[in-house]
């Protein structure tokens, strides 16, 4: 399971500190390891039919030697154990554990459920009171008709005058038609409900298994996630169910501890070899909602992995999440009692957020203490260039409307890792938040709200592309996925992090121009901001 390298390391410096899993640039000794593994899948394609993550894991043995440790997340071929790869922390696909077995149970439960509703029995119960409906509403109408018009007849011959007899004639004629009315309609529904009764039949045992499966799903999940007792360098042991009971959800995802990073992780600590470094690269085709590229390292998922590798690097000493930057100085681009436009800085939030961080909405509060602008829309914190505020509310309204309405127009400039063979075009993906890997968006053409980007090439070098972007919607990280995904660019902005690889110290996205009509004069407002890696 563990491997020796067959490269020459002796020149690569071995890292000090681990590296943070959600967050990194590929250590040079990780890029080894992942040539090697790829190289390995490369010869066997039976592993790589579907596009996989996978991981390495450089290890220090307990006899000072290095190593690495191969993982991939999930499974392969409905298969957890490969010989050149560390096994799961827990098998489900074991034939002889609780899981398969189980699982075989509720299969047998889908089964019988399926059987039901798709009976012929059911079938005809169903339109044998389909048929009862009608029947009973038919007979119902035609005698609500027929009672209408002797209405219609006595009050004519009351409207005439009529002798003492005839109207006690008449009021026990309508007594005895409201009564026959009542008497007829439960009679019908008598004969209604011996029909529904044998749908219900179908339906009721439908129910009672379908509340069998969520009871025994719910006690299955809650069996696998405390199978799953994971480890830290401190040689500390929590199931996934402790792991995950102080999270918002309580509960772990599906699939949680099945990804590469704590199946190495798991491994190393059981055979007392000290992780190092780790990286996780794609291996394959993309999948159609996500932005992934054939070999480009990417970060751990958030939803599973972050709360389980929380408690697995305990011990070790590990990278810090990277911090929002916030010793730039905040340059005015445009200013006027109504508006003001600055120059956002990459690395800043536009606006307080989740994170404890200073942001350019707070940057320009303290310098300006009279009031208190108003961010009319944002930039990814990576992302650099013009960010207009409003300075009071009404104005704040206006452009609100203006943005909404579309009647804004934004540039950006962006440099593409690779390059684009078309000159211009226009691209729509639908996007919706990706909720296992926040922030990350993905491509949904159902759930997704629309998202138009008009691109077009300015210059392409050896081995990248510079855009310019023009967006008629305003979806977060829009550009991003426009410009990664398959069905867009292709073609990931030089420096992501999230679609992209971390290759570079920023994301070569500026937001280069904004115009519009002012909210107040009416002239039309045309701010710029220069690109800052001109100056790099």
């Amino acid at each position: 399971m563990l491997h020796r390298f067959t490269s020459d390391i002796s020149s690569i410096p071995v890292p000090e500190v681990f590296n943070n899993p959600f967050d990194y640039v590929p250590h040079e000794l990780c890029k080894v390891a992942a040539a090697e593994l790829q190289s390995y899948l490369g010869n066997h394609p039976e592993l790589c039919r579907e596009g996989k993550m996978f991981g390495v894991l450089v290890v220090r043995c307990a006899d000072g030697s290095l190593g690495w440790l191969a993982g991939f997340s999930g499974n392969i071929n409905h298969r957890n154990r490969y010989p050149f790869f560390v096994p799961p922390v827990f098998d489900l696909l074991d034939a002889d554990g609780f899981f398969v077995k189980d699982e075989a149970e509720l299969d047998a439960v889908n089964a019988r459920i399926a059987a039901i509703e798709r009976s012929e029995e059911l079938a005809v119960a169903r339109r044998n009171l389909a048929v009862a409906r009608c029947h009973a509403d038919s007979c119902l109408d035609d005698l609500k008709r027929r009672f209408a018009a002797d209405k219609v007849r006595r009050d004519a011959l009351r409207a005439q005058g009529v002798d003492a007899d005839t109207e006690r004639r008449l009021i026990a004629e309508s007594q005895f038609q409201k009564a026959e009315l009542k008497r007829v309609r439960q009679r019908l529904a008598a004969e209604v409900a011996v029909v529904q009764a044998r749908v219900d039949e179908f339906d009721n045992e439908a129910l009672r298994l379908k509340a069998y499966r969520k009871e025994r799903s719910a006690e299955v999940q809650r069996h696998i996630f405390s199978s799953f007792v994971m480890l830290n360098a401190r040689g500390e042991r929590r199931s996934l169910l402790e792991i995950f009971s102080h999270t918002p959800q309580g509960i772990p995802p599906a699939g949680a501890g099945e990804c590469a990073a704590p199946k190495m992780l798991q491994y190393a600590y059981l055979n007392g070899m000290l992780p190092l470094v780790m990286a996780e690269f794609w291996w394959g085709d993309s999948p159609a909602s996500e932005v992934r590229h054939h070999a480009h390292f990417y970060p751990a998922c958030v939803a599973k992995c972050k709360p389980i590798l929380g408690f697995m690097l305990q011990g070790l000493d590990v990278e810090p999440e990277r911090r929002c930057s916030d010793n730039h100085d905040i340059k005015v681009l445009y200013d006027d009692p109504w508006l003001l436009v600055v120059d956002k800085p990459a690395g800043m939030l536009s606006v307080p957020g989740r994170i404890d961080a200073t942001s350019v909405w707070h940057k320009v509060q303290h310098s300006r203490s009279s009031n208190s602008p108003m961010a009319v829309h944002r930039l990814d914190m990576d992302t650099s260039g013009v960010l207009v505020f409003a300075k009071d509310i009404n104005t704040y309204r206006v452009l609100q409307r203006m943005f909404a309405r579309r009647e804004v127009r934004k540039t950006y400039i962006a440099v593409l890792d690779g390059i684009v063979t078309a000159d211009s075009g226009t691209i729509e993906l639908p996007l919706h938040a990706d909720p296992l890997h926040r922030p990350r968006q993905c491509v949904d053409f159902e759930r997704g709200k629309p998202a138009v980007t008009d691109f077009r090439v300015i210059i392409r070098s050896d081995d990248t592309t510079t855009v310019e972007f023009i967006p008629h919607t305003g979806r977060t990280h829009q550009l991003r996925v426009h410009a990664a995904h398959r069905l867009g660019l292709n073609t990931p902005i030089v420096g992501d992090r999230l679609y992209g690889r971390r290759q570079s110290q920023r994301l070569y996205l500026h937001a280069l121009r904004i115009e519009l009509q002012h909210p107040v004069t009416g002239d039309l407002l045309s701010v710029e901001s220069p690109l800052p890696w001109k100056s790099e």
